[in-house]
């Protein structure tokens, strides 16, 4: 893979059929749980993401053993639980999941960490689980919250806390400190963002309630012993996210893109592509380790209409963004995202980035506090050079963009994918993308 990517329009439809690429989220989640489970288990289709490969190695340096298999299929072993040295320093590389989940986890060991993590992780803020961790006891401190975060493990009790903004993984680090913390643990949330963690908790015997009562959304756990299960992860529909972008704005496209997740907490996406009169089908529902998925089969759409990203959505859609926001340049009118501004701390501030990306290829986007405005063009015709600021969302993101540019574009940064997605450019030569090489 070339750091500079050069790329131009296809003349052809997409067609054909894919597997989607495990779920990044699930499999930091069975790595973790299945490592606490002291037990041995199979995990089938793990992501082998630089992201999920960082909270491997971690384990491994905490005496887990694995095997793999089979290309994306492990055996996890934690018989021994974990073992450690009394100061332990673990690199997280690019991963905030494995960080925040991580702090909550190591927080209540009977030893000291330090988490480290490459220059962009380093810049990243972790104040939305290090005060939470401290109100449960934890001796936490960081870089101006900031990486490093260093860690002296203790005893913690268990708290009522209130999340001011929805996260996935801010609830899930608590969860993992109050599966050793004293008394139960509660986490509110206003609107619910994704619950992976709850799902497995649960399916892993974990003593957890969640659900829903007059103060928000809520899971409730106490310390508890996991019973060892085999784990299998569904497709990721981040990662289909393209895929369903680029079947929807190509014309004389139709895919079909299988094994995808379809979690009600994940599938903002699904409900855009309803408001957008995406020509689209769910296929083949089924359950796996208690999470839904499904086949998604996608046709080139001519009328795409406007859509609007705001409030309860955003939480199941946040990480969709980028690609929704280049289906809102071939939707005829004014979409609108907002109340999405913690797209500023995601990779790159993504609000930021984007606005000056489109603005190169001429379109209509109005930068705002938290989000953006797009007035919809059919025709991209504008040669360009964008930065992706090593964020593998936007990289693929301006791929996809760049299928129906009129100009040829160059990306730079695009090995960055390979953080989150190494086989984004393998699928798209399967359903026959002329400008992959």
């Amino acid at each position: 893979m070339v750091n500079e990517y050069k790329t131009k329009k296809i003349n052809n439809g997409l067609s054909g059929e894919i597997i989607i690429p495990p779920d990044k989220s699930v499999s930091h989640r069975a790595i973790i749980f299945g490592a606490l489970t002291n037990g041995k288990i199979k995990i089938k289709n793990l992501s082998k993401g630089q992201d999920c490969l960082s909270t491997l190695k971690i384990f491994e340096k905490l005496g887990v053993k694995y095997e793999f298999i089979s290309d994306r299929d492990l055996i996890l072993n934690s018989s021994n639980g974990i073992t450690s040295n009394k100061e332990m320093t673990f690199d997280c590389g690019n991963s905030g999941t494995t960080t925040r989940l991580l702090s909550g986890l190591l927080s209540w060991q009977n030893f000291n960490s330090t988490l480290i993590g490459d220059e962009s992780l380093s810049k990243r803020p972790m104040k939305r689980v290090i005060e939470p961790l401290k109100l449960m006891g934890a001796d936490i401190s960081s870089n101006d919250n900031k990486l490093p975060i260093k860690i002296k493990g203790k005893s913690l009790k268990g708290i009522e806390y209130f999340s001011p903004i929805p996260s996935a993984q801010v609830k899930s680090c608590l969860m993992l400190a109050g599966l050793g913390a004293q008394d139960e643990t509660t986490i509110y949330e206003k609107t619910l963002s994704r619950n992976h963690s709850e799902i497995m908790l649960k399916y892993l015997e974990a003593d957890i309630e969640y659900g829903k009562d007059e103060k928000g959304f809520y899971t409730k756990i106490k310390k508890s012993k996991l019973t060892p299960k085999d784990i299998e992860i569904v497709g990721d529909i981040s990662s289909a996210a393209f895929f369903m972008v680029a079947g929807a704005i190509i014309p004389n496209s139709s895919i079909i893109i299988k094994n995808v997740g379809i979690n009600p907490t994940r599938t903002g996406i699904i409900d855009i592509f309803k408001q957008a009169k995406i020509n689209f089908e769910i296929l083949n529902q089924k359950t796996v380790s208690n999470e839904l998925c499904a086949d998604i089969k996608v046709n080139y759409t001519k009328n795409i209409q406007p859509f609007k990203i705001e409030g309860d959505i955003v939480p199941r859609l946040i990480d969709e963004i980028p690609i929704l926001a280049v289906l809102a340049t071939q939707a005829q009118g004014k979409s609108i995202i907002k109340d999405a501004k913690d797209l500023r701390n995601k990779e790159s501030d993504r609000i930021k980035t984007i606005c000056e990306s489109f603005k190169q290829l001429g379109l209509e986007i109005e930068e705002k506090d938290d989000g953006f405005e797009i007035v919809g063009k059919k025709i991209i015709d504008k040669k360009a050079t964008l930065e992706t600021h090593l964020d593998h969302r936007l990289a693929m993101s301006y791929f996809v963009l760049s299928l129906i540019n009129e100009k040829e574009m160059i990306i730079k940064g695009f090995d960055c994918i390979n953080t989150s997605f190494p086989e984004f450019l393998d699928l798209m030569k399967k359903i026959k993308c002329t400008s992959c090489h």
